[in-house]
């Protein structure tokens, strides 16, 4: 910056051979004595140093020199006025810049210093040079700093002590030295005064680097161009991009601070580039643990691969955050499903396992398996071309046996992670994905664990909201999420889409809000908490069909469902993704606590049901069930004919083996039966009987069997045949009759009376 070059701002006063008529013996303001014809000054020519310059004697206490001339002083300019002087003869005098300091008007400014640091000549003949600086700042460095009032100055020199020495005084010099001040009047540094050129070819990144080791604390301005950077780059300052940056796709550059997306979409001249750049960054430096979108609306035209954007970390397990921003998809042909069909082999000794897997490179991580024993949400967890075997999510059925053909179909996601081997720890939060119908949301990795996933909305997944390939959903967290479906206008048994999937253990699901999907969620592995969500399926038509909410696959799941919201949907509890689905002297069905939760209706078919269980083997049983403190609901029009069901299409449950079943504490409101274990039912008998025979269906759980009796109490007298009453008490006999629902009361003559039965559907223990 100066003034005199770039705005023509005449700053230098007069050379003294133009004459003595422009310098003053006072102020320099009009009518002030000058120093043309005084007795104590001339022109001296030929000096050796100096050549023409001003000879003075100094005659008063304080020798003013002053040029009549104004120079303007501007808010922000900083001007330097040097002299060089030396004496001649006589006394040594002292020496000072100085000047007069005026208004826009032409008033002097009280107040303000008018004077620079002052030089005494010790010697004749000695150059010396005197310099001060004059600006509005009151800057470190600044001599006479006049504030903003100030517009002008008359400058020159005073000479000060003894008087009747004789100095030579050569042309007075200003010059703008603002420059000088960028580094306090700058809040940034320009990588081109440091080398950079900005021709998207020479290796700009020694320049990138001098400017932010000189920053001091302040911003680094990238200026309009294209900037090559040939390696990673990390930078301490904030940085502000007018131009942008390119780098090799391994290169990471670190903002470390302003590592947020609005920076790096700045840096890289482009949103997609900037979110891949700016999630390398996230798994390459430890400065930041989280990503803010900056709140912006993010649209990108394919999936973001988060670990080829990551390049060289295949596992992470530092805690990482993505938040606050949307992420939407353009349309393109981007978002389009890979669908391969692949001859393979499975064994069930191997349940996991696809071997002689054909055209194998070609078929992607993360992809979904459909085939004959195929169940629901298995997916390509790994592969491995030379072997030719792929590792499964979850095992295949028996049908799947032998060889046969596999459809593998690879969904798109807005983010994918499915290329790392292990994420643990890793965070979204407040962000949302506008799926659009046209991309699915987030893919996990297939391994890893504690994957967070809090207060995001899932607008319109074409296919899948959050999808697990593998075991990275071990200890899953999805809280306070809302998944919006794609298909609210279907039927429901006419939608695909899912809203989540978990393989492995101890997944937490709380506070979410799902609507529309065929599934709100399927769930493997066993330890999970549901807790406090909303789902619901749809109630427009009437007598409609209703789909699973969620689906359990795995029989002793050690599980609980507390304060859901379960909304024209089921529960389906079944072990799909057992490979060898028979009970074979393991953990049959069990561990399941379903406790306070609304279960609602609307205009459902009657036979539709809350609670299912669906066996794909035989010999399985209830060991460890616990359904209390529920309230049933239909609404709509007819009455829901009961809430429970064993789906025997495949196999039916083992109703003798049934331990540790409670039923209790559930309200029923339209509907037809209600249940309970231990059941209560009040027997009354008014002819005399010596064996009373009571039925407990359709009470019991699941179409259970009567198997124990906890208590027989009499209400009031037993009677017998003459009327007299009876001391007597019958003993029992349970699971009488053709379902074994019934039991019998056998007293030792025949009695009349009424009694409080209480039976159990199962052994306690």
């Amino acid at each position: 910056m100066n003034v005199a070059i770039t705005d023509g701002v005449a700053l230098m006063p007069p050379a003294f051979a133009a004459g003595l008529q422009n310098w003053s013996s006072g102020d320099g303001l009009p009518g002030d004595p000058g120093y043309d014809g005084a007795v104590n000054a001339a022109l001296a020519s030929g000096d050796a140093d100096f050549g023409t310059c001003l000879e003075m004697m100094k005659t008063v206490t304080v020798q003013k020199l002053r040029a009549f001339m104004e120079t303007p002083i501007l808010p922000g300019v900083y001007l330097r006025v040097r002299a060089r002087v030396k004496a001649v003869s006589g006394n040594l005098p002292g020496v000072r810049i100085a000047a007069w300091a005026g208004d826009v008007a032409g008033n002097h400014l009280a107040g303000v210093v008018g004077t620079g640091p002052e030089v005494a000549l010790t010697a004749y003949g000695e150059v010396v040079e005197i310099s001060a600086i004059i600006g509005t700042g009151h800057r470190t460095g600044v001599d006479m700093a006049w504030g903003k009032d100030a517009a002008r100055a008359h400058v020159g020199l005073d000479l000060t002590g003894p008087d009747g020495g004789v100095v030579r005084i050569d042309d007075i010099v200003v010059e703008d030295v603002t420059h000088v001040f960028h580094r306090k009047l700058m809040d940034w540094v320009d990588v081109r005064d440091y080398g950079a050129k900005g021709d998207g070819v020479s290796d700009d990144h020694a320049a990138f680097l001098a400017a932010d080791a000189d920053a001091g604390g302040r911003e680094i301005l990238v200026p309009a161009g294209s900037y090559f950077i040939g390696q990673s780059l990390t930078l301490t300052h904030r940085v502000r991009f007018e131009g942008m940056v390119q780098m090799p796709a391994a290169a990471v550059l670190a903002l470390t601070r302003n590592f947020d997306f609005p920076s790096y979409a700045a840096a890289f001249g482009d949103e997609e580039e900037g979110l891949r750049r700016g999630l390398q960054a996230l798994f390459h430096f430890t400065d930041h643990e989280s990503f803010d979108l900056g709140g912006r609306r993010i649209e990108i035209s394919q999936p973001i691969d988060v670990h080829a954007a990551a390049s060289d970390v295949d596992s992470y397990a530092s805690r990482r955050v993505i938040t606050n921003g949307q992420i939407a998809a353009s349309a393109g042909a981007g978002w389009n499903d890979d669908v391969i069909t692949s001859a393979a082999s499975w064994d069930p000794a191997a349940p996991q396992t696809l071997t002689a897997v054909q055209n194998l490179a070609a078929i992607p991580v993360g992809a979904r398996v459909s085939g004959t024993g195929v169940g629901r949400e298995v997916y390509v967890q790994a592969k491995d071309v030379a072997a030719g075997t792929i590792t499964l999510s979850l095992p295949l059925q028996p049908a799947a046996a032998g060889a046969g053909s596999f459809t593998f179909t690879r969904h798109k996601y807005l983010l994918d992670f499915s290329g790392f081997t292990s994420l643990t720890r890793f965070v979204i939060a407040n962000v949302e994905f506008l799926c659009g119908g046209l991309a699915s949301g987030v893919m996990l990795p297939p391994g890893g664990a504690i994957f967070h996933i809090r207060d995001c909305f899932f607008t319109a997944p074409k296919d899948k909201a959050v999808t697990s390939p593998g075991s990275g959903c071990q200890g899953l967290l999805l809280d306070r999420n809302q998944f919006l479906s794609n298909e609210q206008a279907l039927a429901p048994q006419d939608r695909s889409s899912i809203a989540f999937n978990v393989n492995a253990n101890d997944a937490k699901i709380r506070d979410n809000r799902a609507v529309r999907f065929l599934h709100f969620g399927v769930l493997h592995g066993s330890g999970h908490m549901i807790e406090g969500n909303h789902f619901f399926q749809g109630d427009d038509q009437a007598n409609g069909l209703r789909t699973a909410g969620l689906v359990i696959t795995k029989p002793n799941c050690k599980t609980t469902l507390t304060g859901n919201y379960i909304d024209n949907c089921f529960i389906e509890w079944g072990n799909e993704h057992d490979p060898a689905p028979d009970q074979a002297n393991e953990l049959s069905f069990g561990g399941l606590v379903i406790t306070g939760n609304i279960f609602t209706s609307l205009r459902s078919v009657g036979w539709m049901r809350f609670i299912r269980i669906k066996p794909y083997g035989n010999g399985h049983f209830l060991n460890g069930f616990s359904l209390t403190d529920n309230a049933f609901r239909h609404g709509g029009g007819g009455t829901l004919e009961r809430v429970d069901e064993v789906d025997a299409s495949v196999a039916p449950l083992d109703m003798g083996r049934m331990r540790n079943v409670t039923v209790s504490g559930n309200s029923f409101h339209q509907i037809a039966t209600w249940i309970a274990s231990p059941l209560i039912r009040e027997v009354m008998v008014n002819t005399p009987a010596a064996s009373w025979r009571v039925d407990l269906a359709p009470n019991l759980p699941f179409g259970g069997r009567a198997r124990t009796v906890t208590s027989v109490l009499a209400e009031g007298p037993l009677t017998n045949g003459a009327g007299a009453t009876v001391w007597t008490a019958p003993h029992v006999l349970a699971e009488r009759g053709a379902s074994s629902s019934a039991v019998d009361l056998v007293w030792p003559e025949p009695v009349a009376g009424k009694v409080q039965l209480t039976v159990r559907v199962d052994n306690p223990m």
